[in-house]
């Protein structure tokens, strides 16, 4: 069986990401398709709509043969350890390609944009770091560092102010320096980009724009447009069981707990905490009663609001720099959701995959990135602050991979 490789987060999932889905699966000519997704906590820096389990039984209905958790330190990382926790865990799952959605929609243009940089590293990085010494963002800088050794170029090359592409490019990256034999494809995003809001006269909207609806109008038919019927069932369920979405609002009472209850020096020793953050992130949690007034306080042209999003998450999680540092690649191969036929591939290939195949948690107590996933769940269901919630506490030792 031929397999093809995706990297999703699914939240939730959407017309558009049934559109990705189809194409890949078309586009590669595959048997099975693999998708490596986030786990509770997302690369934005923000806690999931929904859980893990629920958004891989979206998959599931909608066509996906295997959903793989990719771990915490992975799915909460900056763009480049993302793309590389992913496709690593992909290739050793043996598929033959990956395939991801850009605005580029052309794999020839990627390809020249990775080997421009790599001759041109040195320059590159020199340009990034005059433009952060201007007092820019990082992500801003980059692109700018870009625009200057990219402009004599003749060959095609991506645009990397739009965030699909960006991801792409470090999907291509990431398969280059891990020498993987995986092969890269990308079709076209179509419609709605990233941090387009969402028009009840679409049927394809960006999971932004999705959740801003939801948030605002907490009405499940105000998005059902832009859903397949499964999905929607599944949010459906969600809400009436656990009587909220995830959310930095509604995780907030215990976030600036967690934040007050620090010392600025304690603060400082979360990953991506930089630069006398501290200060600012506990100042702005002694005054602000909600998560935006919070965030509006501290947000700088220097720091995006998805980097000070990831700060805001690794200290709810109580992870550290050392333990971001500590961590190169997974260690693990953790299924969470597969049909028949996905249950048939990975037994065709269990004898040869590089890492431990965890079916169930409990037997792998010893290792730290398996761990950290458990208890980042435990601590999501906390922050949902609802009677079932509590009971979902503990469950990544109790629930096994879902077989449908």
């Amino acid at each position: 069986m031929k397999a093809t490789g995706i990297v999703v987060e699914y939240n939730p999932f959407h017309n558009g990401h049934l559109h990705h889905l189809n194409q890949s699966r078309i586009k590669t000519n595959s048997d099975i398709i693999i998708a490596v997704m986030s786990g509770n906590f997302l690369q934005r820096g923000e806690p999931a709509l929904v859980d893990k389990w629920t958004r891989a039984k979206m998959a599931l209905s909608a066509g996906v043969d295997l959903v793989i958790e990719l771990p915490y330190a992975f799915a909460t990382a900056q763009a480049s350890d993302f793309a590389k926790g992913a496709i690593f865990l992909l290739d050793a799952l043996k598929c033959e390609a990956f395939c991801f959605g850009s605005e580029e929609g052309s794999l020839e243009a990627f390809h020249h944009t990775y080997h421009l940089l790599s001759t041109k590293k040195e320059e590159y990085n020199t340009a990034i770091s005059n433009f952060m010494k201007q007092g820019i963002s990082y992500p801003k800088a980059l692109n700018e560092a870009y625009k200057v050794v990219s402009e004599d170029s003749s060959l095609p090359l991506v645009d990397l102010s739009k965030p699909n592409n960006i991801l792409g490019y470090h999907y291509i990256e990431a398969a280059y320096r891990l020498h993987a034999s995986i092969r890269s494809e990308t079709i076209h995003r179509v419609v709605a980009n990233y941090h387009d809001e969402a028009k009840p006269s679409e049927t394809i909207a960006s999971a932004t724009g999705i959740r801003k609806v939801l948030f605002g109008e907490l009405d499940l038919s105000a998005i059902q447009n832009f859903l397949p019927g499964t999905s929607l069932d599944e949010l459906s369920r969600w809400k009436s069981t656990f009587q909220s979405f995830g959310s930095w609002e509604r995780f907030w009472p215990i976030l600036r707990l967690i934040i007050l209850r620090h010392s600025k020096e304690r603060l400082a020793t979360f990953a991506e905490v930089t630069e006398g953050m501290e200060n600012a992130i506990w100042n702005a949690a002694i005054k602000n009663e909600t998560f935006q007034a919070f965030m509006e306080q501290i947000k700088s042209k220097r720091f995006t609001w998805t980097r000070i999003q990831r700060m805001m998450t690794h200290i709810y999680n109580d992870f550290t720099w050392g333990q971001l540092k500590s961590f190169d690649l997974p260690t693990y191969i953790r299924p969470l959701a597969m049909s028949k036929n996905g249950q048939a591939y990975l037994q065709s290939i269990k004898k040869d995959l590089p890492l431990p195949l965890v079916s169930r948690v409990a037997a792998y107590k010893d290792n730290d990135m398996l761990a950290l996933d458990v208890k980042t769940a435990n601590l999501y269901y906390l922050g949902l602050q609802s009677a079932y919630a509590q009971k979902m506490i503990g469950s990544d030792y109790r629930i096994t991979p879902i077989i449908h």
